[in-house]
């Protein structure tokens, strides 16, 4: 018992370090904003070492939950034996107790018939002696008189014999009324000594009960004594997974600050000319449609600088629109509206709105040099070097690309279809060429 309890102690003491380890880890993704990808990396592994001891806590717990639940069918089985123990002990206490009755009804009939045998008893000794007394006090019965009264000696022989046979059957009925007094006196005391037999069995069968009574009150305690532990269990393991739950919520967050964070270090580290503040430009003459839809796209990855410098021989076609048409110019190349933020971003394409599935055609031949597979803002997206310095890219496929990387892809080659995965907010294309890792106004070559 005292084990449990302190197992328990124990297990609140875990649960509250771990909620005050949950509650600094919750301060974390106020500085998410000004964190780099190793201080991420770094949250994210001590929220994972939370996880894991909540994982195992609950474990835990759900092991002292089942030995728990054992526990209290075990205390059950007990309980229920107890309880048809008690329940026949009360029949046969019940039972012994008509017995009782019985006996005391026998014994009350036999006090009746010895009352009856000894007051006959009484009643023929007195008439014997009244009798006796009359015929003496007559006369008619006296050993003289019978003597000088009989005629003969035959006679006097026939006297003694009467006074000796009438004396001889009152003393033959005495004794037959002692004897059958007796009788039922000692059957009364027969009836008596079982009953008190059966007195002192009820007796130890009341001791027994009671007994068991004790041990039921017992089990009644430790049971309920179980049940609450049960609730306890439950509420420990329900703040565990609450507490758990919350943490891979902080996790998943975390995995996406870290792909941003890796996303804009790439940026920093990848762009070599960036515009300076200006006010936004609809692309000089190009379409000035007023966006309805757009995406977070502040500068789309360019491909590795080594692909630039290859040996490569440029393609000598010049470019065309990636798309069979589109419905709209949903967000011009340059500066605009964050649409995922305040303030202005700065747009590194084009996107062109069309239907989901619409084919998206290979602007110029090339080598296909990256390929994204339902990226966290790129979506589904491919970018192709066409060997003279220039790279394009085509982002948020709805399907996997059709191409792969180093692939060789033709002018107007089909390398995927319109969609919206990624960051977006509609089905469209974002289309954006590059020369020499800086991104320009792709209206300039289509």
């Amino acid at each position: 018992m005292k084990n449990r309890k302190r197992l328990v102690s124990i297990l609140a003491g875990i649960l509250v370090t771990a909620m005050l380890l949950g509650l600094l880890a919750g301060v974390l993704p106020s500085v998410t904003n000004a964190a780099s990808s190793d201080e991420i990396r770094d949250q994210i592994s001590t929220l994972q070492a939370q996880s894991a001891t909540y994982a195992a806590e609950i474990a835990s717990l759900e092991s002292q939950m089942q030995a728990n639940l054992t526990e209290i069918q075990e205390t059950v089985e007990q309980k229920n034996r107890i309880d048809q123990q008690v329940a026949l002990y009360h029949e046969q206490i019940q039972n012994i107790n008509q017995q009782i009755s019985a006996y005391s009804v026998m014994i009350a009939d036999k006090q009746d018939e010895l009352d009856e045998k000894e007051a006959r008893y009484e009643e023929l000794t007195e008439k014997n002696r009244d009798r006796v007394r009359a015929m003496e006090e007559d006369g008619r019965l006296t050993y003289w008189s019978v003597l000088f009264k009989a005629h003969s000696f035959a006679d006097l022989l026939d006297r003694l014999n009467m006074i000796e046979e009438i004396n001889a059957s009152d003393q033959r009925r005495l004794q037959e009324l002692d004897e059958a007094a007796k009788a039922v006196a000692k059957a009364k005391d027969e009836l008596s000594a079982g009953k008190a037999e059966l007195e002192d069995t009820r007796l130890e069968l009341q001791e027994a009960q009671a007994a068991m009574e004790e041990k039921r009150a017992e089990s009644d305690a430790l049971l309920e004594e179980l049940l609450s532990r049960g609730d306890e269990f439950e509420e420990y393991m329900r703040q565990a997974e609450a507490s758990q739950q919350q943490l891979l919520l902080e996790i998943a967050q975390k995995q996406d600050d870290l792909e941003r964070a890796e996303y804009l270090e790439w940026l920093a580290t990848s762009e070599t000319t960036m515009p300076k503040e200006e006010k936004p430009d609809n692309g000089g003459s190009q379409d000035t449609d007023e966006p309805e839809e757009s995406e977070d796209e502040t500068n789309p990855p360019e491909e590795d600088p080594s692909d630039e410098e290859d040996n490569e021989e440029p393609a000598d076609e010049g470019w065309i629109l990636p798309l069979p048409y589109y419905t709209q110019l949903t967000s011009p190349f340059g500066w605009r509206d964050d649409p995922f933020g305040d303030g202005k971003s700065w747009h590194a394409g084009i996107d062109l709105a069309a239907p989901e599935g619409t084919p998206i055609y290979a602007s110029r031949g090339g080598r296909v040099s990256s390929v994204w597979y339902n990226h966290w803002s790129l979506g589904n997206a491919v970018q192709i070097n066409h060997g003279d310095g220039y790279s394009s890219i085509y982002m948020h496929m709805v399907y996997a690309p059709s191409v792969s990387t180093g692939d060789y892809v033709y002018q107007g080659q089909v390398i995927g279809y319109v969609g919206s995965t990624g960051e977006s907010t509609g089905d469209h294309l974002h289309f954006g060429i590059s020369h020499n890792g800086a991104y320009e106004n792709p209206f300039e070559y289509i």
